[in-house]
Order: C-alpha cells, then sequence, then structure tokens
C-alpha cells in the first residue's frame, strides 16, 4: 500500500495561509489557485492549504491535529527556532518545555491550527 502523500490543513484565506507558511518554513507553493495552495515538501509529498472545507476552519473549532517540524541537533536548536518564530510574531501556544520525546512548542497559524516543533524521532 501506498503511504499518505497529501497533508491538507483548512484555511479561511488561503493568500494569508500561504504568506504565513511560506514566511514560516521558508518555502515557495508549487501550485496556486484562489481555494488550494500546494508546497511540495519532498519528492511526491504535497502539504496543502485549502479553503474548500471552511465550514471546518472556525476558531473555536477544537483542532484533533498538528503539523509537525521535527529537527535534527541538540535542544538549542528547537529553542533557537522558538526565538526566530517569535520575532516574525507567531501566536504561542505552548512555550518551548522538555516532553517525554525532547524539547518541543506550539505555535497556532492564522486559523488556529497547530505547528509543533519537536526532535527527530
Amino acid at each position: 500500500m501506498s503511504a499518505p502523500n497529501l497533508f491538507l490543513i483548512y484555511v479561511r484565506d488561503a493568500e494569508a495561509a500561504t504568506a504565513f507558511y511560506s514566511d514560516l518554513f521558508q518555502i515557495e507553493p508549487t501550485f496556486v489557485s484562489p481555494h488550494y495552495v500546494a508546497f511540495e515538501i519532498a519528492s511526491g509529498v504535497l502539504f496543502a492549504l485549502w479553503t474548500g472545507g471552511s465550514e471546518h476552519a472556525i476558531p473555536s473549532t477544537p483542532r484533533t491535529c498538528e503539523v509537525g517540524l521535527m529537527v535534527p541537533g541538540p535542544a538549542s536548536a528547537i529553542d533557537e527556532i522558538f526565538a526566530s518564530w517569535v520575532e516574525k510574531g507567531v501566536d504561542v501556544a505552548q512555550a518551548p518545555h522538555d516532553a517525554v520525546f525532547g524539547r518541543t512548542f506550539v505555535i497556532m497559524d492564522p486559523d488556529g491550527n497547530l505547528v509543533r516543533v519537536s526532535p527527530l524521532d
């Protein structure tokens, strides 16, 4: 069986979300339309933003998943990413702390979707 190759995030404003994720991850989209924007994050693997499910992208709706960025290196590498993202003005959901799997923190995108940074498994 094939592995998942599309990770879709519901957003209210595709343009604003595209700017947010482009700046946050320092990547450019590979496909842009008014309601769907895709970033190729690995060969054949897409991270995409979609407004077509906007009824599910309500800030008061609890989120049941997170976007994850696993980084190599020591705990200080995670703290450095946190500091650089705070300078960008991100909304912090959880400040850096040590969890059972290592150093981690969580921020929110403009729609309240969670983005976690953690060490490589």
